[in-house]
């Protein structure tokens, strides 16, 4: 069961990152830039550890069968989009309740999990996943409002696909190299992923943006910050990915919400209403039964 508290550092220390960010969006930083920082400083932090950490380890330099990139590849396309999608989100609704929509991948990702890589879940574990869902629609649902089809929403399900897409081909990319253990496959997948994103984030915001890359270079302070805080938040999403059931880990993973509800309410005095409480006890309740049918 040591995949259950790496998942919970991982939530932790996203939750870490996607303050930071909302912070450097705060100054000005457009949402592409925004995103950037998290990729740019990242990238060296993770192939520093992943020298470091095979060269310890004893062992040669593992293969990388044409699989492996194929889902690395893909992972690392779906995280950029569903990074961009949620800083989007940030224009929509409060922080907690805009981080809420992201959580739909939960239900994705059973679905790309069974049709990608044959791993179905149990009826219990449904059970419970269904019984998150339903806490974080309640997280989700607009004040004064009875609909869910909203702008807000529409975003926040395209990032659960993005991150959807990003946990199978992480969990995916891992399982194809074979060799070495979960720690040393997540830290090699993670290398490449994110050496990968930073360059093709790079691209497209020099197209895009012109001195956005400057920007980001410049806030240093910040986004050295909210790089190494994303390495060490995707090594643990790695590791758990390479240890168990994708659907499984973004289930337990909903405990972000809770870590996501405290600061929101600590660092930026956002009001917490009784139905956010319930939607947590619901999302608590569903990773708490899940743990158990898993035991």
């Amino acid at each position: 069961m040591l995949w259950i508290p790496v998942t919970v550092s991982a939530a932790l220390l996203q939750t870490v990152r996607f303050l930071l960010q909302k912070r450097l969006k705060d100054t000005g930083l457009s949402t592409g830039a925004a995103s950037y920082a998290r990729f740019l400083f990242a990238a060296p932090f993770a192939v520093v550890f992943a020298l470091l950490a095979w060269g310890s380890s004893g062992l040669g330099w593992p293969d990388t069968p044409a699989m492996f990139w194929v889902f690395a590849l893909g992972g690392g396309v779906g995280q950029i989009l569903g990074t961009l999608a949620t800083l989007a989100l940030f224009g929509e609704r409060n922080f907690a309740v805009g981080m809420a929509f992201t959580k739909t991948e939960t239900l994705q990702v059973a679905l790309f999990s069974a049709v990608v890589l044959g791993e179905a879940v149990s009826p219990l574990a449904l059970g419970a996943i269904l019984l998150g869902v339903a806490g974080i629609l309640t997280l989700s649902r607009k004040p004064g409002s009875a609909s869910l089809l909203s702008r807000s929403a529409a975003l926040g399900i395209a990032a659960g696909a993005g991150f959807g897409v990003s946990a199978i081909g992480y969990r995916g990319a891992t399982l194809a190299l074979g060799e070495g253990s979960a720690f040393l496959r997540a830290a090699f997948t993670l290398a490449c992923v994110t050496s990968f994103q930073t360059l093709a984030m790079g691209l497209w915001l020099s197209l895009r943006e012109r001195g956005a890359i400057l920007r980001v270079a410049r806030a240093w302070r910040v986004t050295a910050v909210i790089g190494l805080s994303g390495m060490l938040a995707s090594l643990c999403w790695f590791t758990a990915f390479a240890l168990q059931n994708a659907t499984y880990v973004r289930a337990v993973g909903q405990v972000e919400m809770v870590f996501t509800i405290a600061a929101s309410w600590i660092v930026f005095r956002e009001r917490i209403t009784p139905r956010e409480y319930l939607g947590i006890a619901l999302v608590l309740g569903s990773i708490l039964l899940l743990v158990l049918t898993l035991r």
